[in-house]
């Protein structure tokens, strides 16, 4: 009887030390769980509201408006894909940054030196990663981008193959889902080009080769003599305002070997190439 009671006893010790530890795994980021569900709780009260609060009935005057809510309408939908490097050390480091609310920044998507892939934000909802930016006419792409940082210190880190494998399948999800075309997949350079430099030494030739961005053709044509490389610039959709800056996040992403902010006559070679197929 004594054995029974003490066998019965160790098993429910046992069960409940599963459950404590089962507990502890799944509430490791339970606070800012609960902080994300706030906040999108919140959105969805902003969204329900008719007619929507703070948008012209203060200035306009009740008497002069009228709300009518039509059945044609749907969700915004991202875009373009921004790419970035983490610049830090780890996967754990960068998840603890975009906790941080004193840094203010996030990213949809982050993704480890493994290929884990880790969703932080939901899609269709803007993540604060684009930072001060401009591509085209488009000057904040926070509201119209999915970010996402690779977990790379962007000085020696490499690219290994597992992390650009699910980036690659990431990506092909992201096209098909959004309808993304395929020249909006651009790195943080590109739309930031007097602050950032990421990601470095990228393999972007890989993404362009399963149709997420261009890349230039093995064999190079001469342009025209009037060839303007500035507008050139300007049209695929850099910011021109510092041309050196423009240059320079050009060469980032297809050069790499070389980024001073000087076109080499290789250099014009290759932007005349990928201008012609925007």
């Amino acid at each position: 009887m004594l054995f029974s009671r003490l066998s019965k006893s160790l098993s429910i010790s046992a069960f409940s030390l599963v459950l404590i530890l089962s507990a502890c795994g799944s509430s490791k980021y339970a606070a800012t769980e609960k902080i994300y569900k706030e906040k999108a709780k919140d959105f969805s009260k902003i969204i329900n509201t008719t007619p929507p609060a703070g948008q012209l009935y203060d200035s306009l005057g009740a008497a002069n408006q009228e709300w009518i809510g039509s059945v044609n309408f749907g969700i915004r939908k991202p875009n373009f894909v921004v790419i970035h490097h983490t610049a830090q050390d780890s996967l754990a480091k960068t998840i603890e940054t975009f906790f941080s609310t004193k840094a203010g920044t996030s990213a949809h998507y982050v993704i480890s030196r493994d290929g884990k892939v880790v969703h932080m934000v939901n899609d269709y909802l803007r993540a604060n990663h684009a930072g001060v930016s401009k591509w085209g006419k488009d000057t904040d792409l926070n509201s119209s981008s999915i970010g996402i940082e690779l977990d790379n210190n962007g000085l020696t880190d490499p690219w290994p193959d597992v992390q650009i494998n699910s980036l690659l399948k990431l990506l092909a999800t992201l096209k098909k889902t959004y309808g993304i075309p395929t020249a909006n997949f651009i790195g943080h350079a590109d739309i930031a080009p007097k602050r950032k430099n990421d990601p470095k030494n990228f393999p972007w030739k890989k993404l362009a080769d399963k149709g997420f961005g261009y890349w230039y053709d093995d064999v190079l044509k001469n342009p025209p003599v009037d060839f303007n490389t500035e507008m050139a610039l300007k049209y695929i959709g850099y910011d021109t305002s510092n041309l050196p800056a423009a240059i320079t996040a050009f060469k980032i992403h297809f050069i790499q070997s070389d980024i001073t902010p000087t076109l080499t006559p290789v250099d014009i070679l290759v932007l005349y190439n990928v201008y012609t197929k925007y």
